[in-house]
Order: C-alpha cells, then sequence, then structure tokens
C-alpha cells in the first residue's frame, strides 16, 4: 500500500488523535503514564444490603449466566472471573500487572469472553429480580458475587483491569443498582469506594479513549461525570469535582463531535449506537437525581436527534438492522426483551429527552422506566419520527412503502469505516429481515473470518475481483475511504455509487412500488469478476432459473452477462461469537453490465 494512502488515512483519523495514541502508548511504554503507579485495596463486606457478610457467603446459589445476550453457560457458586465461554478456556497469569498483558492472545483468543461476567451486569439482574418479586436472596447472591469479584480482581491487576471502557461499564451498572434500590443519596462506603478504584484506572488514560472517536469516550465520559458526581454529593473534594467536570467535559464534547447532525453516531453501527445512547440516558438519569445542572442546549439537541435515528431503525418487534459493528453489548440489562430488541432504549430516551414516551402500549420495554423510578410520559399533538429519511451525514437512507422497509447503506465516511458495507441494502417484510447483513461474529478471529464478516461478503452488494472494497490497514482500520458519486434522493427512488481504489465502479439504483423494490445495479471497471450477493433471511427458497421464491418472496433477476447464479450456504452472526449459515443467492459476471432485481411481496 503506497505512503499516500497511510498518510491520507492518518489525515482522516485525526492528527491530534494520533498524538493521544501516540502519547498513551509512550507513557505506558515507559512507565510514565501515572495509571502505572496508582494502587488500592479492594473493598470487602456489604455493599446493599445491611446484613453481616458471614450471613451473605453463606447463601451461595448456582445461576446460570446469559453471554452476549445469547450463550448460556453455568458459573456454580459464582463465576469464573477469568474464564471465556467462547473459547472455553482460562486466562493465564491473571494477576500481573494490565498495562502488562498483550492485546491480542493466541491461547485466549477473543479477550472480550473474559471480560463478560466482570461487565457486572448481573448486579442489576440481581436488583431487578429484588425489586420484581421481593426476592431477598437474589441480593444475598449479588453480595456473594461481588465479593468473590473483589477478592479475585486485584486491583489494576489481571485482564479485567485492562480496558478503561469495561471498567467504565462496571461503574454504569453499580450506578444503576444504586438508583434501583434507591440508595443512590446513601450509598454503602464499600460501593463509593469501588467507584473511586475504578475511576482512578479510567482517569489517567481518558485521552487514549477519546483518541478513539467511539464508544469509548462516552463510556468513560459518563462514568467520571456520574462517579464523581456521586462521591462528591456523599463526600466533597477537589479530586471528586475534577473527575465530574472532567467527565462533563467529554460528554458535551463528544455528543458535540461524534454525534452528526441528522443524528447518527460516528461508529455507522445500529448497536454502538445504542450503546453510546444508553450511557449518555443514564447520566441524564444521575443528574436529575442528584439536582445536577443540566447539560447544555445543544447536548440535548443531539441526544434528541440520536434518539429518532435508533427509533427509524427500530422495528415493531424490537429488532433493528444488523449494520455496522456489533460487540454483543446492552449496557442497561434490565428488561425481559432480547437483547437484539432496542425498544427499550428508545423508550427511555424519548422519555427523558423528549418527555414523551415513543411506545403508548404497555410493554415490556416499559421495564427500563420502572426500573429507574421514572413515569411513562405523554403530550399532545406529538409526531412521532417519519421512517422516511435520508441521513445524509452518516450515510444512510430508510424508506418504508406498505409491508416494507429499507435500510440502504451510503459510502459517507467522517470517521473511520468498520466495515465494508457500501451499497448494502437491508430489507425487511412485515417485521422480516427479508435481505440482511452478516453482522460482525468476533474481533479477535481468523484472518478469514475477519475478511468476511466485516469485508464484501457479509453484505448485500457487489464485490469485484476478490478484494475488499477499500485496502485493509490493520484489523480496525481501512485505507482510502470510499465516497459517494450521483448521490440522488427523491421520493420512492434513490441512486448512489462509488469508485473504489482500483477503478472499480458500482452504482444503485432503488425504487419501491405498491408491493415490489426494484434494485438496478451497473458495474464496471473490474478487471476479472464482480459478483452481486444476495443474503437471504433462512428460509425454503427455490431457485428456478433467475427467479427465486419462497411462497412469500419472489426475486427476479433481469441481466446480461451473467456467467452463473447460484444459491449457496454463507454465514451470519446476529449475536457476538455466534456463527449460522443462511443462503446467499449470488450472481457471477466478468464483463460490465447492469442488472435488475425485483423482490415482490406476494403475501
Amino acid at each position: 500500500m503506497s505512503l499516500r494512502l497511510k498518510a491520507q488515512t492518518a489525515l482522516n483519523l485525526g492528527l491530534l488523535n494520533l498524538v493521544r495514541v501516540i502519547k498513551y502508548r509512550l507513557g505506558v511504554k515507559s512507565g510514565l503514564n501515572p495509571v502505572q503507579k496508582i494502587s488500592a485495596q479492594m473493598p470487602s463486606g456489604v455493599f446493599f444490603t445491611q446484613v453481616p457478610s458471614a450471613y451473605v457467603v453463606n447463601h451461595q446459589s448456582s445461576r446460570p449466566m446469559l453471554a452476549f445476550g445469547w450463550k448460556d453457560y453455568a458459573v456454580g457458586h459464582q463465576p469464573n472471573w477469568f474464564y471465556s465461554p467462547l473459547t472455553q478456556v482460562n486466562f493465564p497469569s491473571p494477576h500481573q500487572p494490565w498495562f502488562k498483558i498483550p492485546d491480542f492472545n493466541d491461547e485466549v483468543g477473543d479477550i472480550k469472553g473474559i471480560w463478560e461476567a466482570s461487565r457486572l451486569d448481573w448486579v442489576v439482574e440481581f436488583v431487578k429480580d429484588f425489586k420484581e418479586h421481593n426476592n431477598q436472596q437474589s441480593l444475598y447472591v449479588l453480595e456473594h458475587w461481588l465479593n468473590d469479584w473483589c477478592a479475585k480482581n486485584s486491583a489494576y491487576l489481571g485482564p479485567n483491569w485492562k480496558c478503561g471502557q469495561e471498567a467504565s461499564i462496571r461503574v454504569m451498572h453499580l450506578m444503576s443498582a444504586l438508583i434501583g434500590l434507591d440508595q443512590l443519596k446513601s450509598p454503602s462506603n464499600n460501593v463509593l469506594e469501588l467507584i473511586e478504584i475504578h475511576l482512578k484506572r479510567i482517569a489517567p488514560t481518558i485521552d487514549y479513549a477519546i483518541a478513539q472517536d467511539n464508544n469509548h469516550g462516552t463510556s468513560e465520559a459518563t462514568a467520571l461525570y456520574i462517579g464523581g458526581s456521586l462521591l462528591n454529593c456523599i463526600h466533597p473534594s477537589p479530586c471528586y469535582r475534577h473527575w465530574a467536570k472532567l467527565g462533563l467535559k467529554w460528554l458535551e464534547n463528544r455528543a458535540a463531535k461524534l454525534i452528526m447532525d441528522d443524528g447518527g453516531f460516528s461508529q455507522y453501527s445500529v448497536n454502538y449506537h445504542r450503546v453510546m445512547l444508553d450511557s449518555y440516558v443514564l447520566a441524564e438519569i444521575v443528574r436529575q437525581k442528584l439536582n445536577l445542572p443540566k447539560f447544555s442546549l445543544n447536548l440535548y439537541q443531539k441526544l434528541q436527534k440520536a434518539t429518532n435515528w435508533l427509533y427509524v431503525l427500530t422495528q415493531d418487534n424490537g429488532d433493528v438492522p444488523n449494520i455496522g459493528a456489533n460487540d454483543g453489548a446492552k449496557l442497561i440489562p434490565v428488561s425481559d426483551t432480547d437483547y437484539r430488541d432496542f425498544r427499550p432504549s428508545v423508550q427511555l430516551a424519548s422519555t427523558l429527552f423528549f418527555e414523551h414516551s415513543y411506545y403508548s402500549q404497555a410493554g415490556s420495554y416499559d421495564q427500563y422506566l420502572a426500573f429507574f423510578g421514572l413515569e411513562k410520559l405523554k403530550k399532545s399533538n406529538v409526531m412521532l419520527p417519519n421512517k422516511n429519511a435520508f441521513f445524509n451525514k452518516s450515510g444512510l437512507i430508510t424508506a418504508t412503502k406498505n409491508n416494507f422497509f429499507m435500510a440502504f447503506k451510503l459510502p459517507i465516511f467522517k470517521f473511520r469505516p468498520s466495515q465494508c458495507d457500501a451499497l448494502h441494502l437491508d430489507l425487511w417484510l412485515k417485521d422480516k429481515n427479508i435481505l440482511r447483513d452478516g453482522g460482525t461474529f468476533s474481533y479477535n478471529s481468523t484472518p478469514e473470518d475477519l475478511d468476511y464478516f466485516s469485508g464484501t461478503q457479509s453484505h448485500n452488494t457487489v464485490e469485484f475481483d476478490g478484494h475488499l472494497q477499500m485496502p485493509r490497514l490493520s484489523r480496525f482500520l481501512f485505507a482510502a475511504w470510499l465516497k459517494p458519486i450521483k448521490l440522488l434522493y427523491s421520493k420512492d427512488r434513490f441512486v448512489c455509487g462509488y469508485q473504489d481504489v482500483w477503478g472499480c465502479q458500482h452504482e444503485r439504483a432503488i425504487e419501491l412500488h405498491e408491493d415490489a423494490v426494484v434494485v438496478i445495479d451497473q458495474i464496471s471497471g473490474f478487471k476479472q469478476e464482480a459478483i452481486l450477493r444476495w443474503r437471504l433471511q433462512p428460509s425454503d427458497w427455490v431457485l428456478n432459473g433467475c427467479n427465486l421464491s419462497n411462497g412469500q418472496i419472489e426475486i427476479q433477476i433481469v441481466a446480461e452477462h451473467i456467467t452463473d447464479i447460484t444459491l449457496k450456504s454463507g454465514f451470519e452472526s446476529r449475536y457476538y461469537y455466534q456463527k449460522t449459515s443462511l443462503p446467499v443467492l449470488e450472481l457471477r459476471f466478468a464483463q460490465p453490465t447492469t442488472i435488475r432485481t425485483v423482490i415482490k411481496d406476494l403475501s
């Protein structure tokens, strides 16, 4: 890859961000970063109950856990904090300083499997169980697990201290538990001490999180703000005020920079959008509960737009297009809904930022409101966001027509793209995802899986000459970011194209009709072969010549120069680290052509 492309990518990332990363890495490598000099004694005893700790220890209970919203694994009397349910291995040498632990370990595999139990989601789940069923046993088990976690995860030692965002998520869950138990203004000393220990880890490396221009910055800013504010309210001190102000500064800064004017978030990901929005929601809840000054008007306006963006993508059953990177995170685990149900987050955000709960009917998505002690709100004459939308800053067109909903991914990148999904079409019929995105699978997988899931094969678009749409610089970084050509938006018709760094060109037009969606692809500039893929909902599809049907949907292909049309098996990842098969219609071409795809609703 040329130096010019690398230099252009560096400029796109931002020189200040690069300086932050270099400063962080040099500081850690040289031992000069103050994060390497902190130490603390982990608390023990009672955190949320008023019973003797010896009594709590005797109340052990086996309880299954759910990793990444789908994977059950038994934990015995308490979880093994260094075991990965993804790779079924234990982390070696779990008590060395976190900054000496490498980012990737082939023996361990995906470290997110190690981190999952230590996010303390279960703290909130135990509190929820206690609130809903008055089950005191849940609090006793919570105390036992939390004592065990503190005993086995010495401050700043081991893999569970390696990531500042992971520490931030723990703070958010501890704070959520205090709110759920109505203990926010009278927390135990142990909880305060545990939060302080975490903020000491987060604050010295916040610049590195900010340099990523992603959810790391919003999560860590939230933890500093809510944790520092609570500590300062209970025991005022300059240090706590500094943490709260630092968190507030970056909450405002990140919203101004990373939430675009159309409401989209810098990561071009539906799930990371939820992570970001849930973080700000929790910051606002704590602000209200502690009677702190309001955030800026600009911040609230950005959060309103972000709320509407997520609402537009959320289907009536709560599911969303699997667009963008998806790490399996669900920050506020206090509803009985599936991981892929985004309605609880929309309901909570709309209630807080619009003072109007978007879902008027009663449902499990209201559990978020009940947990945090918030009323369901209704304003008169409120218009819900239009699902026919052109998000021209975050690169997305959404549209509805009769039973159809579509999301059309545009090659517009102000921030670094994480997937080669330019011109991907996500199509839904009556809440069923007919044409679908492949997802992420894992951040630490084989090179083949990495290129498959983040590459062109995992999207409903065209692959040229066997290469990605953009050259890969590293695991999480592409060069030569695509730009739109001939971008047109009108009622029921949308057009966009691009030319990649190799000179391959793809233009896609989409037309919405009463009972059909028509896609017209024009492809040229490739040297050997182009492959158009339609990744289908698992069903009994039957291919007959250039017609494909499952009885409810019919797909007709009209094109010249087709060298092959086959129905093959591909993969998708609806949940992190879950890989399942799905049918994929592949059309191969050896010369430039125009392809007309008609998707008909037969229902």
